[in-house]
């Protein structure tokens, strides 16, 4: 792992951007046996070991809340097939009992002494025998289909309401566990980082949609002690759900920009903290941040993203970017710099 300075000849600009971002979670995972709480590291003897163990949590519980995720989707794709299965019972008892009104009306009109024996005194009493008997038959076994759907749209009836109530019992539990994920990741915020190299940008999930309004800086920020927005958290705890899990700073005293509005965050490519020039893994690091940020630009609201004296706008894609200090810091030659729309 560098963590260290590039050599001039690694000093370069984004690569062209990955795309086609999957939902399949590339960080290591921990399967649970059941669901997971958050609890607290136990004993620490180093930062390292505190970090690994804060970053366990999370993969935990992101476990937690893709199998309450699973089992939602489940009980909703039964509950879809259970709908289905009323709309054609209901349409086929309709017709049945059509047939079955048209079968009453046809024997009323045939069952009395004088048709019987128009019917047997006729050219062919056998044809007419075997029709009548036909007759009856459909008859029978219409009424006993339809008797059938009669039960099955009662037994519906009651699935329904059974399923409805273990789905919002579902739905509680996949918000407790999300709920639990995203603590996990400002925990993980909390703690400074870790040394985990991230997935690529094009294996890293999809962030999911920030929901909600997001009025001033509201909330916590787990970086600084200062605040965020509520889109801005969002979009940290995002980035740290899908791997990207090293040092960042989020708010800061400024009388421009939005690092003091609370919606700006800077992504440190070195796992320690804010060094030289990025290089290495700690380069790709830094390449694939900033390109799933601009993947995800819609879904997290990015306003832009400076990485490696590039910047990126929604408008305008990746232009040349010049640092008024000319060294790291300014230039983002160490750090991926995002700023998130109010």
């Amino acid at each position: 792992m560098n963590a260290g300075t590039s050599s001039p000849a690694r000093v370069r600009g984004p690569r062209p951007l990955l795309s086609g971002a999957k939902r399949v979670l590339s960080l290591p995972i921990v399967v649970l046996a059941g669901v997971v709480f958050l609890v607290a590291p136990a004993s620490q003897s180093s930062a390292q070991e505190e970090e690994g163990n804060v970053s366990d949590t999370l993969s935990e519980a992101i476990t937690a809340y893709l199998e309450a995720q699973d089992e939602l989707d489940s009980l909703q794709q039964q509950q879809a097939d259970l709908e289905q299965e009323l709309e054609d019972s209901e349409a086929e008892s309709i017709a049945l009992r059509a047939e079955l009104d048209e079968y009453a009306f046809v024997a009323s009109t045939t069952s009395d002494f004088q048709s019987t024996a128009a019917l047997l005194s006729s050219g062919d009493p056998q044809a007419a025998i075997a029709a009548m008997e036909q007759l009856q038959f459909l008859g029978e076994s219409r009424a006993d289909r339809f008797n059938e759907l009669v039960a099955r749209l009662q037994e519906i009836e009651a699935t329904r309401q059974t399923l409805a109530d273990n789905i919002e019992e579902q739905e509680n539990t996949t918000e407790e566990m999300e709920a639990a994920r995203d603590e996990a990741a400002r925990e993980l915020a909390a703690s400074g980082g870790d040394d985990a190299v991230g997935p690529s940008a094009s294996d890293a999930p999809a962030a999911e949609p920030f929901e909600g309004d997001s009025y001033g800086c509201s909330e916590d920020d787990p970086t600084t002690g200062g605040c965020l927005s509520p889109r801005t958290l969002h979009a940290l705890e995002q980035a740290q759900i899908v791997g990207f899990t090293r040092y960042v700073k989020c708010f800061r005293e400024s009388s421009f920009g939005e690092h003091g509005l609370g919606r700006a965050c800077d992504f440190a490519a070195q796992p320690d903290g804010f060094g030289g020039d990025a290089g290495g893994d700690d380069y790709d690091y830094g390449q694939n941040l900033a390109a799933w940020f601009v993947e995800n630009a819609d879904a997290l609201g990015v306003q832009y993203v400076i990485w490696y004296r590039q910047i990126w706008l929604p408008g305008t894609g990746w232009k040349s970017y010049s640092g008024a200090g000319g060294e790291p810091n300014s230039d983002h030659t160490n750090h991926v710099h995002l700023s998130i729309r109010s």
